[in-house]
């Protein structure tokens, strides 16, 4: 299981909870000293401010969570960066930077963001979907996914609708469906006789979809299917009930989902709880 939520990500991707690249609570004082036990804990001083071993370990963290060894260039890569972080923060806040109200809030909502996060990660832990919500889950999801079929289909595109008549006349004297999609406008499908597979029909387009739930097995649309795309004409290979995959193929993703509804759940509970003025 990801250590962040797929909600999250989709929180964070909305923008609601951006992290901006503020150095957190730590505020650089250029006429501060460091006291001893700061130093002493640091991993190195800047004009008598100390950085705290603690960013550096948070950073190694972070790297090695993304796969870098952890080794000693990893950990002077990170002492170079605090360090340039900190020489450029004492120059923002000496040039009153840090006083200005768009950056005030723009830090208070980085922090605010990892805040969230950290409690969210922490909720999600104390909170798992149990083995019972994910059966109840996928048992309701193979039901709905059992009413209904798939189908595996051909089809050959064409620009105009003269164009596909004249296919289903050629069909109907007899040509290879296979021969004539060689010159069908699908490029993804024309080399495979026009086979696009198996699949449902809430992939198709309506009008597809529809013509194709009206076919019997081994026969051809004789009329033109006109979309968005251009003229089909569509051939049904076979058609049966929808495959559901074994529970156990897809119990992390059932997880994942059931988890992201919990935590939906949880944040609604809480916004309904708050009093809103």
């Amino acid at each position: 299981m990801k250590p962040v939520s797929t909600l999250l990500s989709a929180l964070l991707a909305t923008g609601l909870f951006t992290l901006a690249g503020c150095a957190g609570d730590h505020v650089a004082n250029s006429d501060a000293a460091a006291k001893p036990d700061e130093t002493a804990n640091s991993i190195a001083t800047v004009n008598g401010v100390a950085i705290p071993n603690s960013y550096a370990d948070t950073m190694i963290e972070s790297y090695r969570a993304q796969g870098a060894p952890d080794d000693d260039k990893l950990k002077d890569s990170v002492r170079k960066d605090l360090i340039r972080r900190e020489v450029l923060e004492q120059a923002a806040v000496k040039a009153g930077v840090n006083k200005r109200s768009d950056i005030v809030a723009r830090q208070n909502l980085a922090r605010q963001n990892v805040l969230i996060q950290d409690y969210l990660q922490d909720w999600v832990k104390s909170n798992p979907p149990t083995d019972e919500e994910m059966k109840t889950e996928y048992d309701t999801v193979k039901a709905r996914l059992e009413a209904n079929k798939e189908y595996h289909v051909r089809h050959i595109l064409l620009k105009t609708e003269d164009e596909a008549k004249a296919v289903i006349a050629r069909l109907n004297k007899g040509a290879k469906f296979a021969d004539l999609a060689k010159k069908s406008l699908d490029q993804g499908s024309k080399d495979r006789g026009g086979d696009l597979g198996w699949t449902d029909n809430t992939q198709f387009v309506p009008p597809f979809a529809e013509a194709t739930t009206k076919l019997a097995k081994g026969k051809y649309t004789t009329t033109p299917v006109k979309t968005e795309f251009g003229y089909h004409v569509i051939l049904l290979e076979d058609s049966r009930t929808l495959q559901v995959p074994a529970y156990e193929e897809v119990k992390a993703q059932l997880q994942q989902n059931l988890q992201n509804k919990k935590v939906q759940t949880y944040i609604e509970q809480l916004e309904q709880s708050a009093e809103v003025k």
